[in-house]
């Protein structure tokens, strides 16, 4: 059989891995003239255009190969193709196989180490101009793949029309298709080295079709004129400061307001825009911590589960509609962070899961490359290609979408080789222990270069165990993030919360406890999502006692959290007193805002913001033990705590929590300055729905020694309460 109808023949059965050797112009071996072919399955007839000619192309092949010779020509070559279908519709357009390679091998050299790091730019759909000629470029990594093709609409989904490139060796596959426009759905069709035929979405699509739809869209970036330039000079010249107070609002965008007129939609990117940023403007916290965006098909995922690392979720816009709302933060002086997930990603047979037909971005050992609880993969983190395709994505969110910091998720399942796991169904690391060592070293590379690269931006680890030096510098033998979440503060303090008060005497230590370990990680004091789904109650609902006592235990916890040394994190609904368990699939319950109690939890919160902002003692030492005094730790029989922040000029504030419904009148304790103690809030207070007991306003000291001190206040403890004095010496 003649070498070119065995090339049309694997052409016509979809197995052909070296398109460009085929199809396009080939010049003749008579060094004069050149044989130009093309395969259209769907063709009734095929014309080479050239110059105002047409010239009929002779079907070489029965399953649509096509073939003209032109013995007056050279290369290079310039045409276009005319395909007339059956039922008459013309089609005339410039041939993808005329075109020259776009990927270079530098950046395929780059991306085979692990440092092309925009790599966005190099892979995925991008609107091009070749030689004139418009269209869109693509670009994917499929090194096992017999074939790789580009299937849509626009081909009838025939993996045979547009068969990729191979950029040898590296395992690329690229093509420019002319003239096609934005908005066209697509996937990958791939060919495994079994002859299995897969058909993914892109791992880079800026756009896909809105869930339960699994396409990629070609999307074209319009300009973006960003309004934020101020926000982003002064952030990154200041750079990340552990001195600055960080007061997070953590929101699932699908279900923090709906639309009930409208079949209770979500809110658009750009709704929220004109209704959550005043809302958390008016609240007074300084950053919004979004749940992933990142497009997902499975909405109960919470976007935890990714297929499309590199585009905001269709749900609810545009990318553009997106930087729309992080500009509209940025505008109003509100730093935004996103949750981003590197640890686990999901089976859907559209997304990464054996991408070329094996394990491309997983493990093939399912006891390194799967997560059992979660039925999920784990990502190689000791593969080149995919550390960067990992490390170039948190890149992404932060150069392309302005975004100050990421929230790592599950942080301690990529650390261990054991995480969940009982014994056998891990494999140790090469000197026989349970730490990850690829996944450590991923880390740190991440954190220096989301550092290097955005100096101010925050990059926060979500873990849960006692691993060392999380958030300390890569240079001084850390992991290099900026914080880390303080899961065993938050665990211990609300167990102790939810104990009936009269038991709260024997739990005395979890209230203190967390004090030991304080400035051994730069930490967030997280009240998250995760607190109050899954059978775990609303944190209203974890308190104890009447709603009376409900109301003012909680109001009371915020108080203890937000005079407690760290940044502080509290979840949507949380900060007025939802009752019910978070539903992802329905709003808020704003209604609840009609009673008082609930709007004065929201008024505390709201005050709770305001001062922890304004008073440097509250934030400005977070990180140094010199930020903090015990005045009391001791009153166990009485579960009441004070002690004292200090601000770095001298400043500062006393707090003092009384954790029974009891009031105590005439309590003594010592203090380390005299002069006047400002009652500058009291969780009592009427207008939060409080007894009204206090202390008149101010409090001077007396010269009688307590508690270690030569000076000491008399006050009045109200039920339930937490009192912040200001001092003024």
């Amino acid at each position: 059989m003649h070498r070119l109808d065995r090339a049309l023949d694997s052409l016509a059965a979809g197995t052909n891995a070296d398109p460009f050797a085929v199809l396009g112009p080939h010049a003749l071996s008579s060094g004069t003239g050149v044989a130009v072919r093309a395969f259209h399955p769907a063709a009734a007839r095929v014309d080479l255009m050239r110059n105002g000619a047409a010239v009929e192309m002779t079907r070489r092949h029965p399953a649509g190969g096509y073939e003209a010779i032109v013995s007056d020509a050279s290369m290079p070559f310039d045409y276009t193709l005319r395909v007339t279908y059956p039922d008459g519709h013309v089609h005339q357009f410039d041939d993808p196989y005329r075109f020259a390679p776009v990927f270079s091998a530098y950046d395929a050299h780059l991306f085979g180490e692990g440092n092309l790091l925009r790599l966005w730019e190099r892979f995925g759909a991008h609107p091009m101009t070749i030689d004139g000629v418009t269209g869109y470029y693509f670009a994917v990594w499929a090194p096992n793949a017999q074939r790789v093709s580009i299937v849509g609409n626009f081909n009838g989904w025939d993996g045979r029309v547009h068969p990729m490139r191979a950029v040898v060796p590296s395992g690329i596959w690229e093509l420019f298709i002319p003239g096609l426009a934005h908005g066209e759905c697509y996937k990958y069709e791939i060919r495994t080295p079994t002859g299995a035929i897969l058909h993914k979405a892109d791992p880079f699509g800026s756009q896909f079709e809105v869930p339960p739809r699994t396409a990629s869209v070609t999307y074209h970036h319009e300009p973006f004129a960003w309004n934020d330039e101020a926000w982003m000079r002064t952030r990154d010249e200041s750079g990340t400061r552990l001195d600055r107070p960080m007061a997070i609002y953590e929101v699932h965008l699908g279900s923090w307001r709906r639309n009930p007129q409208e079949g209770d939609r979500p809110l658009t990117y750009r709704e929220l825009a004109d209704t959550l940023v005043p809302y958390v403007r008016e609240q007074g916290f300084t950053h919004v911590e979004f749940l992933p965006v990142m497009e997902h098909p499975f909405s109960g995922s919470w976007g935890y589960q990714v297929t499309g690392y590199f585009a905001p979720t269709s749900r609810f816009g545009s990318p553009e509609d997106f930087k729309h709302l992080v500009d509209a933060f940025h505008r109003a002086g509100i730093g935004v962070i996103l949750d981003w997930v590197p640890g686990h990603f999901p089976k859907d047979a559209h997304g990464l899961a054996r991408f070329d037909g094996t394990a491309l971005y997983e493990h093939e050992d399912p006891r390194l490359g799967e997560h059992q609880d979660w039925g999920t993969l784990i990502f190689n983190y000791g593969r080149h290609e995919v550390r960067n395709f990992l490390i170039g994505n948190a890149l992404f969110w932060l150069d392309e979408f302005h975004l100050d910091g990421l929230r790592v998720d599950a942080v301690a399942s990529m650390l261990y080789l054991d995480y969940s796991r009982r014994e056998g169904e891990w494999v140790p690391n090469k000197f026989g222990g349970r730490e990850n060592l690829e996944a450590i070293d991923f880390l740190k590379r991440l954190n220096e270069a989301a550092h290097e690269r955005h100096p101010g931006v925050a990059i926060i680890a979500e873990e849960s165990t006692a691993f060392p030096a999380v958030s300390r510098p890569v240079y001084a033998g850390g992991l290099g993030f900026t914080f880390k979440w303080n899961m065993g503060w938050m665990h211990d303090i609300l167990l102790y919360a939810s104990k009936d008060p009269v038991h709260r005497r024997w739990e005395h230590h979890h209230l203190t406890f967390s004090l030991l370990y304080a400035w051994t990680e730069n930490f967030i004091l997280p009240f998250s999502h995760d607190e109050v789904v899954h059978g775990k109650g609303s944190m209203l609902g974890k308190m104890p006692g009447d709603d009376w006592q409900k109301a003012a235990t909680l109001r009371l916890l915020y108080g203890f959290m937000y005079g407690h040394p760290g940044k502080k994190l509290l979840f949507m609904g949380c900060e007025f007193g939802q009752w019910r368990e978070w539903n992802a699939d329905a709003s808020l319950d704003w209604h609840l805002l009609d009673d008082q109690r609930h709007a004065g939890l929201q008024r505390w919160v709201r005050d709770l913001n305001a001062l922890y902002a304004k008073e440097p003692a509250l934030f400005e030492r977070d990180v140094e033990a010199s930020g903090f005094d015990w005045l009391d730790c001791a009153d166990a029989d009485n579960s009441v705590v004070a002690f004292v922040r200090n601000g770095a000029k001298g400043e500062q504030i006393a707090v003092v929590v009384n954790w029974t419904p009891v009031a105590r009148e005439g309590y003594r304790i010592g203090v380390p300055a005299p002069g006047i103690y400002r009652e500058v809030l009291n969780s009592d207070a009427g207008f939060y729905g409080g007894s009204n007991v206090g202390n008149g306003g101010e409090i001077a000291t007396d010269p009688i020694r307590s508690h270690g001190h030569d000076q000491s206040l008399l006050l009045t403890l109200p039920p339930l309460g937490c009192l912040f004095l200001k001092v003024e010496k």
